[in-house]
C-alpha cells in the first residue's frame, strides 16, 4: 500500500526530502530535518545562496555556517536551483514567499510557480506540505488541482497534502524550529496522518487538526491577535501623548494585574514577514464573501499610521531647537524589524526614512546587523549604508530616531551625546523619560 510503504520510509528517515525555498523558513527547516538523519535537497532560484549553502555557508542569522558546512560535509544537506530532483522525492516541503500586491490581495505567484514545476516531477508515494502563509483554502483550491487532477493521482491514495503553519520568529533562541510546536491539516484524514508521520521525525511537538483549513486560518488568528492588540495598544500611545500621560508607565502598570491582560507595546509600526501581511490575507479573503473583517483594518490603520505619527515627533523634537525637519540632520538608529536580527522585511525605519528624506531632512541610518540598504522596493531616495562611526554622527545630528532597540547600543552614551532623541522603543526606559531632550512614542 503507498501510504504504509511513505510512512516506513518516513519512521526509518530514509524518505528523500526537498524544500522547495532556502529563506528565513526553508533554510532552518532543511537543517533541522537534516541533522535528525534525513538526506536533503534544498531548491532555490537563487543561485547565489545555492552556491553559499555548496561551501558550507549561511546567509541566515539563526543558521550557523558551522551548522550548514557540517551537514553539507556528511552528505545529509545539499542545494541546487534544479527542480529536477523533485523526481526522487519523497517528501516535499514548500516554503517560498507571499507577500501582498500593492492593490492589497494576495500574491500567490511564488507557490503557483513552483508547484507548477512539482507537477512536473510528481509521482505516486510523495508527501506535500505547503508551509508559506496565505487565506484558507488555498491548500484545497489552488494545490490539489495542480498536484492531483493535472497528474490523474488523488490525495490520501496516490499522494499526500497538508498545510502546516511556519512559526518562525528570527533572532529567538528559546524557541525554534525543532521545539516549536507544528500545526498540522491534511486535505483528508490520511494526508494529515502521513504528513504528521513526516513532521514527528524530527520536530519534538505535532499537533494534529482536521483540516488543512482549520491550519491555515490557526495561523491567521495567531497573527491577527497580534496585530489586533499591537493596534490597540499603538493608539493608546496616540490618545496618552495627547493627554499628556507616560503610556510607558501606564502599560506597565496595567502589567502588574495577574490575569485577564496581556502586555503589548507600541513601535514606530509593524515590520516582519508575518504580523504586517497575514491578517490582511483573511481580510482580503473575507470580502470575496461579503463581509468586512472590521478589526483588521482598523487596526491595519493605525499600525500603517504610525511612522507618520513618528515623523511628527521628530516635528515636536526639533521644535524645541526651533529647527525644521527640511535641512536638519537625522540619525535614524536601527533599521531591522526588530532587535538583534538583520530582517528588513516590512520594517518601518524604511518608512520613516522615506518620509523624513520626502521632508527635506539629511537622513543616516545605523545598524549592526544591516550594513547597507538598497533603494529598490523602498521609498528612498537612494542606496545607504550604515554610518561607521556612530558617536561622532549622533553629536552631529539635530534629532537621533530610535526605531529599533538593539542590545548592542550604549543608551545612556547616546542619551549623552544627542542634541535631542524621539524614542520610539522606551530604549532609554526611566532615564528618557526624565530627559527634557526626549520626545517618547
Amino acid at each position: 500500500m503507498i501510504k504504509d510503504k511513505l510512512i516506513e520510509k518516513l519512521e526509518n528517515k530514509t524518505a528523500n526530502i526537498a524544500v522547495l525555498g532556502l529563506g528565513y523558513v526553508g533554510l532552518p527547516f532543511a537543517c533541522v530535518f537534516a541533522e535528525a538523519g534525513f538526506h536533503v535537497t534544498g531548491i532555490d532560484l537563487d543561485a547565489k545562496k545555492v552556491e553559499k549553502l555548496k561551501n558550507g555557508i549561511s546567509y541566515i542569522q539563526d543558521v550557523s555556517s558551522a551548522q550548514v558546512s557540517n551537514l553539507v560535509n556528511k552528505g545529509y544537506l545539499k542545494a541546487t536551483t534544479d527542480f529536477s530532483v523533485l523526481s526522487e522525492a519523497d517528501a516535499v516541503s514548500i516554503c517560498v514567499p507571499t507577500p501582498l500586491r500593492k492593490t492589497g490581495d494576495p500574491d500567490l505567484s511564488f507557490i503557483l510557480s513552483v508547484t507548477d514545476e512539482l507537477t512536473k516531477y510528481m509521482h505516486p508515494g510523495m508527501v506535500i506540505v505547503l508551509e508559506s502563509t496565505t487565506y484558507p483554502g488555498t491548500t484545497r483550491e489552488i494545490l490539489l488541482p495542480k498536484l492531483g487532477d493535472q497528474n490523474s493521482m488523488v490525495a490520501g491514495k496516490d499522494f499526500f497534502l497538508a498545510f502546516s503553519p511556519e512559526r518562525v520568529d528570527p533572532g529567538r533562541e528559546d524557541w525554534t524550529t525543532i521545539n516549536t510546536p507544528k500545526v498540522v491539516g491534511g486535505i483528508t484524514e490520511t494526508c494529515g496522518e502521513v504528513a504528521s508521520c513526516w513532521y514527528r521525525a524530527a520536530l519534538e511537538t505535532v499537533v494534529s487538526v482536521t483540516s488543512a483549513e482549520v491550519a491555515e486560518m490557526a495561523k491567521l488568528l495567531e497573527n491577527t491577535f497580534r496585530m489586533i492588540n499591537i493596534g490597540l495598544v499603538n493608539e493608546m500611545a496616540i490618545m496618552c501623548d495627547r493627554l499628556g500621560i507616560n503610556v510607558w508607565e501606564v502599560i506597565d502598570a496595567a502589567a502588574t494585574k495577574p490575569f485577564g491582560f496581556m502586555k503589548f507595546t507600541p513601535g514606530p509600526g509593524l515590520g516582519g514577514h508575518c504580523i504586517p501581511i497575514d491578517p490582511l490575507y483573511l481580510s482580503w479573503k473575507l470580502k470575496a464573501l461579503n463581509y468586512t473583517a472590521r478589526f483588521i483594518e482598523l487596526a491595519s490603520e493605525i499600525n500603517l499610521g504610525m511612522p507618520r505619527h513618528v515623523i511628527g515627533l521628530v516635528q515636536d523634537a526639533l521644535n524645541e531647537q526651533e529647527k525644521s525637519i527640511k535641512g536638519s540632520r537625522i540619525l535614524v538608529l536601527g533599521a531591522a524589524y526588530k532587535p538583534d536580527i538583520d530582517d528588513l522585511r516590512e520594517s518601518p525605519a524604511l518608512d520613516v526614512i522615506g518620509l523624513l528624506q520626502q521632508k527635506g531632512a539629511i537622513v543616516d541610518y545605523h545598524d549592526p546587523y544591516v550594513p547597507t540598504i538598497h533603494k529598490d522596493g523602498y521609498n528612498m531616495k537612494m542606496d545607504m549604508h550604515s554610518v561607521s562611526d556612530l558617536m561622532s554622527t549622533i553629536k552631529n545630528s539635530d534629532c537621533v530616531v530610535i526605531i529599533t532597540n538593539h542590545k548592542s547600543y550604549d543608551y545612556p552614551r547616546i542619551l549623552e551625546a544627542s542634541k535631542s532623541i524621539v524614542d520610539t522603543r522606551n530604549a532609554l526606559g526611566k532615564a528618557g523619560q526624565l530627559s527634557s531632550k526626549v520626545v517618547r512614542l
